[in-house]
């Protein structure tokens, strides 16, 4: 897999790809992620991405012309299964969309800015809009990293058990149910007797029971009526 990234501020991307699953992910040359500096694709000396609103109003907007030409410079080299504009107002990425896009090949992803890009962009240049909740960010990148991990930790290989990524919250619209590791009993709170009766079935049921419990309990509207 390959992942465009267009922004105006790379250096943000520099501690969430460095570490952990993704920096594995590209150590193993699962995914690869390129960074792209939108100034970079300006005309003028000051490297200039926006600029004040038509019609007036508070804040900035990012502008149509640097945001072309870097899509259009990366479209000219390879096909995109999808350019993704990250926005509160898109739609709201949930788990069936990440395994969706764990098994795409190229995607690029718009970060946008201050008050947002110019909106010939979102109608001429973008298939997708996304939002990772309903809550506004300073920009982007935050949403672009996060859909990045979603996705990249779901491609096999990824992750050192290939079963894990199937047991995750959501996967089988139920969260997750609790989880323990040793010791047993630490001062008095003990793990549940199934968990170390070594009967996979029933241990198994035990997990399942759980998972539709905390999910009542903690996010109904999962299931539905």
């Amino acid at each position: 897999m390959r992942i465009d990234i267009l922004t105006i501020f790379p250096a943000m991307f520099d501690g969430p790809f460095s570490h952990s699953i993704i920096k594995r992910a590209r150590e193993k040359q699962l995914v690869d992620i390129y960074i792209h500096d939108i100034r970079d694709f300006t005309v003028d000396k000051h490297r200039r991405v926006d600029d004040y609103p038509f019609g007036g109003g508070a804040g900035m907007v990012m502008m149509v012309e640097p945001i072309e030409r870097c899509i259009n410079e990366l479209k000219s080299e390879r096909p995109y299964d999808e350019i993704i504009y990250l926005s509160p107002d898109g739609d709201l990425m949930d788990q069936p969309m990440a395994n969706h896009y764990s098994t795409k090949d190229n995607i690029m992803l718009l970060c946008g800015h201050y008050k947002g890009v110019d909106e010939r962009v979102r109608e001429h240049l973008i298939t997708r809009e996304l939002s990772i909740g309903d809550y506004v960010l300073s920009g982007g990148e935050l949403a672009a990293a996060v859909f990045s991990d979603t996705v990249i930790r779901l491609i096999p290989g990824v992750l050192g058990d290939e079963t894990s990524a199937l047991s995750d919250s959501f996967q089988d619209h139920l969260v997750s149910p609790p989880v323990y590791t040793r010791p047993a009993d630490y001062k008095g709170w003990k793990v549940p007797d199934i968990l170390l009766s070594g009967h996979d079935r029933k241990i198994s049921e035990w997990r399942h029971e759980q998972s539709v419990l905390r999910t009542k309990a903690r996010r109904p509207d999962m299931l539905g009526e």
